[in-house]
């Protein structure tokens, strides 16, 4: 007689009906999750996509998209601009720090830099320059 043999897991890891019943248990789990922690949340996934194509990632330092990483940061500023108010100072501010870092950063590893007030997220924070 042979031995049951276990379904390999699917491609792209379990499937979400794995988890406690479907797409609804999903949309609960959120449910239950603050907004400050889910903005928060994203941000991060913003600023560390972002430091990687600035080629900020110790173990990809060669790896450099300066194009991808514009569109992050613009993405990452309005993101903060837009939730920091809701926020409050204590989240906010890190994020802002977060921010200013990765701008900074943009205007090192840019050949050509950007005038003031147009570098990536510069239109929602206003011009970022070195102190």
């Amino acid at each position: 007689m042979s031995q049951p043999t276990e379904s390999p897991e699917p491609p792209g890891g379990p499937q979400p009906q794995e988890y406690g019943g479907g797409a609804g248990a999903t949309g609960r789990d959120l449910a239950d999750v603050p907004a400050v922690e889910v903005v928060s949340t994203t941000a991060l996934h913003l600023m560390s996509a972002a430091a990687v194509q600035l080629g900020l990632a110790e173990d990809l330092p060669e790896h450099r998209d300066l194009d991808e990483a514009r569109t992050l940061i613009e993405s990452l500023a309005g993101l903060v601009v837009a939730g920091a108010p809701r926020l409050g100072h204590h989240h906010a501010a890190p994020l802002r720090d977060g921010l200013k870092s990765l701008q900074l950063a943009f205007r090192e590893a840019s050949t050509v830099a950007d005038p003031p007030g147009e570098g990536p997220g510069e239109r929602y924070t206003g011009p970022v320059l070195p102190a």
